[in-house]
């Protein structure tokens, strides 16, 4: 059995709608019905009720959901435990993140991680938007850096780094010799977005609503950041990213401009509330400590001289 296809059936039988499930599932409507129709097929029963509009499971179709649900989540277990086992007996961490990261806090965590176990290696994963908390469920990664608003149930999660939110510009455009830009400033600019990601992520970095209680003007769909970056760079859309973004991503037809009206990116180390891989203890420890150091340097950066 297909589990995509049973995870096409479960979501359907949520949502009772086709056009809403294939949204949620981000493929087209005939390919969702295609799956639902050669399920049916297989199992020699009728899982819905089509009348008009409406959607209906019918009673085959309600037994079958915790069914469905439950193999759902029985195979993810499976794969979880067989990625994280192998990964741990070859002294390996997988750390995920999306575009930037947690910035310079990553990059310094692999660096002395490694210095402190000369024998292990540490192997950067960088998923789409908000895909490294779907990795973490899947296995794919040990731990993960994770930007919020994110679905965290079932993980640790800490906060390690607070980044304020910058505005990406074509470098010709007419804010960009600004030193900061407002979110009111922003108001007729359409933004990049993408499907890839959870509706609540999309509107929580595209400020949606905005102060005044309109919605953003929706620009082009990337799938990525460097599709993002393709639009903005073009002129014909902007961009909200972190701060880290700005130096990750410096290119010259390209200008960041903070935002200093809106709330900051949250970034938290998340893991697994049990894992059979000991590196993932030593990394969040040292990723606490150098997330102290960082805090207590701006501090310092902060403090006023005689």
């Amino acid at each position: 059995m297909d589990t995509r296809t049973l995870r096409y059936f479960v979501v359907l039988a949520e949502q009772l709608n086709f056009t809403r499930a294939a949204e949620r599932l981000f493929v087209s409507q005939p390919s969702l019905s295609r799956r639902i129709r050669q399920l049916e097929a297989d199992l020699r029963t009728p899982l819905f009720e089509r009348t008009g509009r409406e959607v209906l499971l019918t009673p085959a179709g309600e037994a079958f959901l915790p069914a469905a649900r439950q193999l759902i989540a029985d195979w993810q277990t499976a794969q979880r435990t067989a990625r994280v086992v192998a990964a741990a007996r070859s002294r390996i961490l997988r750390v995920g993140f999306e575009a930037s990261g947690a910035g310079t806090l990553g990059t310094r965590a692999y660096a002395e991680f490694m210095k402190r176990h000369p024998d292990a290696s540490v192997e950067p994963k960088r998923f789409d938007w908000g895909g490294e908390v779907t990795a973490l469920h899947e296995g794919l990664v040990d731990v993960a850096f994770v930007w919020f608003p994110a679905e965290t149930a079932g993980l640790h999660v800490e906060v390690v780094r607070v980044e304020q939110r910058w505005a990406g510009l074509a470098a010709g455009h007419p804010l960009a010799g600004r030193d900061t830009v407002s979110i009111h400033d922003l108001s007729a600019e359409p933004i990049v977005w993408t499907r890839q990601a959870p509706r609540d992520w999309v509107d929580w970095w595209a400020v949606n609503p905005r102060p005044g209680g309109g919605e953003p003007i929706w620009g082009p769909e990337n799938d990525n950041v460097e599709e993002m970056l393709e639009h903005v760079a073009s002129g014909t859309a902007i961009c909200i990213g972190p701060e880290s973004m700005s130096s990750h991503y410096s290119r010259p037809d390209l200008v960041w401009r903070p935002i200093p009206d809106i709330p900051p990116l949250r970034i938290a180390l998340c893991r697994p509330m049990t894992t059979t891989n000991p590196l993932v203890a030593d990394f969040a420890g040292l990723v606490r400590d150098l997330a102290r150091e960082e805090r207590e340097g701006r501090s310092g950066d902060r403090t006023p001289g005689p």
